[in-house]
């Protein structure tokens, strides 16, 4: 079957037909670098991941961008609040973002651009908005002006007179408009600043995307993705400055993950539940943080607790085990070649054949039908019960193709996992970090456990 992404721009699936045959192009909204990345941070890394994964599983050469945004009003506080330089700043959490992602088994995007490193690509940018009567400067900063975008609030489905009746944007008597945003800021003091035509400045936050985009994957790319905090204004605004400038259609297809909720509650500073990747890799493993975030559908919200921790691990644990149980009856059987047998295959047999002929086309479906993780999954899980059924039977581990067909099962767990970046661990390694991150949880050493022994 066709894949079809649901595009936020559209509000409804469509099939995906990359700009180029066999070639997709994928820009994904990085962090902004001021502090530790957060498990909201994890969900969109780990969606992407797996959308950037299925894509190069179905063929498709990808390329993949990932940007980070090290210029930026709450870099500056923070490194005003240390007495640092904000370079400072943002190489410390870059670099620590960097870790966490490698921690939870990312695959590198093909270029991670940062906003300093394409200030000539950005005042380019702004330049011809200001040519092209889009953008208007004011005692050396430039302001896109949303009415001459007659189309602004396709994105989000907001109309421009409702969201300027209602705004709520900071009243600043210069702006023709509200809700016109900034492109160049001019300096102030203490803050990082470029030469530019409208005198000494920095970029404004929304400009940045558009210039990293169109530098790497072109003036039109397939696809554009973020949290559905970012479809307005940030991607809204994204879309007006870049098309305002090319004249061109920005992106294909916009796509957005939901929220995590802490304990059913909004994640917010306000809150104080801010859950760092970091603290929750001490208690959790990577793969199962991956699994707890996959197990539901990436445009739904997704509630994190202990509670659904705990169940994740059984889970991931589940899968690991029979993982096990293949590689222990391989090893005795020492064999995992195709056997043949002059009978069809029956009971037990023929059951799991069936199941593994039918959960590779299930799981295939599934993703290919907006990414379904959650779907998908299950399907993993029906086929895992139906392995370790078979492997307790006594008819099934003497029949003369069980080798083969626990081999088979194993061979798709893997490759499937591979797509979703769990399964990457051999079984025995993996419950044996599994015993001693409960071990450090105790205070305890397994040396120690030995030596009572």
């Amino acid at each position: 079957m066709p894949l079809k992404i649901y595009n936020t721009l559209t509000k409804k699936k469509e099939e995906f037909l990359p700009l180029q045959k066999g070639k997709v192009s994928m820009y994904v909204c990085g962090v902004t670098v001021y502090a530790r990345c957060h498990i909201g941070h994890a969900r969109a890394a780990v969606v992407f991941d797996v959308i950037f994964r299925f894509l190069r599983y179905r063929g498709y050469e990808v390329t993949y961008v990932r940007n980070y945004t090290d210029v930026d009003d709450k870099i500056i506080k923070r490194a005003n609040q240390e007495g640092v330089s904000c370079q400072e700043i943002a190489k410390r959490y870059i670099q620590e973002y960097e870790e966490d992602m490698e921690a939870l088994g990312m695959e590198r995007p093909a270029h991670e651009p940062r906003a300093t490193e394409n200030i000539s690509q950005i005042i380019d940018l702004v330049k011809k908005l200001v040519e092209k009567g889009f953008a208007y400067t004011v005692d050396g900063d430039v302001y896109f002006s949303v009415e001459k975008f007659s189309s602004y609030g396709k994105l989000s489905g907001r109309d421009l007179e409702e969201m300027r009746a209602g705004a709520r944007v900071e009243v600043d008597e210069r702006k023709n408009n509200p809700l016109d945003f900034a492109l160049w800021k001019s300096s102030k003091p203490g803050e990082p600043e470029w030469d530019s035509p409208w005198g000494r400045g920095r970029p404004g936050w929304h400009i940045e995307c558009s210039a990293m985009s169109q530098r790497y994957l072109g003036e039109s790319f397939d696809i554009h993705g973020g949290g559905q905090d970012l479809i307005f204004p940030h991607h809204e605004n994204e879309i007006a400055q870049s098309e305002a400038a090319t004249g061109k259609p920005f992106v294909r297809f916009w796509v957005h993950n939901g929220f995590v909720n802490i304990d059913q509650e909004k994640m917010s500073k306000s809150l104080g539940n801010i859950l760092a990747i970091r603290d929750l890799l001490q208690d959790h493993h990577p793969e199962v943080l991956r699994l707890f975030l996959l197990s539901n559908h990436y445009r739904s919200p997704v509630d994190f607790s202990l509670q659904n921790m705990i169940e994740a691990r059984a889970s991931l644990d589940r899968f690991y085990y029979a993982l096990q149980e293949i590689e222990d009856f391989l090893t005795q059987r020492g064999e995992s070649r195709p056997a043949t047998t002059p009978q069809p295959p029956k009971g037990v047999t023929r059951e799991l054949s069936e199941k593994i002929s039918n959960t590779q086309g299930e799981f295939l479906e599934a993703m290919e039908d907006d990414f379904n993780t959650a779907l998908a999954l299950g399907y993993l899980h029906d086929l895992t019960r139906t392995l370790n059924r078979a492997m307790v039977e006594k008819s099934f581990r003497q029949d003369p193709v069980a080798a083969s067909l626990l081999a088979e099962g194993k061979k798709f767990l893997l490759t499937s996992g591979k797509i979703l970046g769990l399964f990457q661990m051999a079984p025995v390694e993996y419950f044996a970090s599994q015993r001693r991150k409960f071990l450090k949880s105790k205070g305890l050493r397994e040396e120690e456990i030995m030596g009572l022994l």
